[in-house]
């Protein structure tokens, strides 16, 4: 199987624009942070001197990144929890309060889509992935807000979604659920402006990480074609936007999306698990059939 995405080592030693102690003293929450983009945003915001929290569902995966962060000299705190149940988001709020008396930062990350045709993808399968990737980013947003207007703290959220403005094919369920949580952060960014919470989505386009692993050979080789730069991003592009949202550059932004694509966006038809011959037959006739790579 191919290797995509940075190693902890790359990632841990890679420049950055931003000052070493940009988040000192400040919490950072990081949904999904076991793994891919994940990991690269909670890596960078260690490395600028937050307090991280990694939480996610595989024990595994919060287990091996708290030993690479110890081994490179940061402690990395990591809960495992389902973000699709609201008891135990409550909870584990709570104990994040508890234990450090604040959060700064929340980064909903954690999320899962499968690639399949539309008419294919079952009722369980829609359900669980909009049960994730729309109600579990409700679920931690809102348990985050809660406690910054009873504690009359600020805030900020950043909503990691999807490169969805020109659809997403074979990813009708993500592409629901992650409109829905845009439109959700625009409407919530109004509401919670004058308690000082900031909310803000990211959308990343193609940009390799460990996750490109999970599609097909022949999905993962389209990504390379969804933009006009004809390449794919990588997990630092997505690491280093979700600083600037978080951080005082970010101050006067709220209830945006910041679209880091590559220019997918006016371009390009990413097909997850695989373009099919009608579409492989237009992308040839209006875009050319080669890449740099050949």
């Amino acid at each position: 199987m191919a290797e995509f995405g940075s190693s902890d080592n790359a990632l841990f030693q890679q420049d950055t624009v931003y000052r070493g102690d940009l988040f000192a003293g400040q919490v950072v929450v990081v949904s999904g942070g076991g793994s891919g983009l994940g990991r690269a945003m909670a890596i960078l915001f260690c490395r600028l001197g937050a307090h991280v929290i990694v939480c996610g569902r595989d024990p595994a995966k919060l287990e091996d990144a708290k030993t690479a962060f110890a081994a490179q000299g940061f402690e990395l705190e990591t809960h495992s929890l389902s973000i699709r149940e609201v008891a135990t988001v409550d909870g584990f709020m709570d104990a994040v309060f508890a234990s450090h008396g604040r959060l700064d930062v929340l980064v909903n990350n954690a999320g899962g889509q499968f690639p399949q045709d539309a008419l294919d993808i079952s009722p369980n399968g829609w359900r669980a992935v909009v049960d994730t990737n729309l109600n579990g980013t409700w679920n931690m947003m809102q348990a985050a807000a809660k406690r910054w207007r009873d504690r009359k703290a600020p805030g900020a959220v950043i909503n990691i979604v999807a490169d969805i403005w020109r659809g997403l094919p074979q990813m009708a369920h993500t592409a629901a659920a992650r409109a829905g949580v845009i439109y959700a952060s625009k409407t919530v960014a109004v509401e919670w402006a004058p308690m000082g919470i900031r909310v803000n989505c990211l959308a990343p386009g193609c940009c390799e990480s460990s996750a490109f692993a999970r599609y097909p050979a022949e999905g993962s080789a389209s990504f390379k074609q969804s933009n006009p730069m004809l390449r794919a991003g990588d997990e630092w592009d997505i690491a280093e936007g979700a600083v600037y949202l978080a951080s005082s550059a970010g101050k006067f932004v709220t209830g945006e999306t910041l679209t880091i694509d590559g220019g997918q966006q006016l371009w390009g038809d990413p097909w997850p698990g695989g373009r099919p011959a009608w579409a492989e037959l237009d992308y040839a006739a209006t875009r050319g059939a080669t890449t740099p790579d050949g």
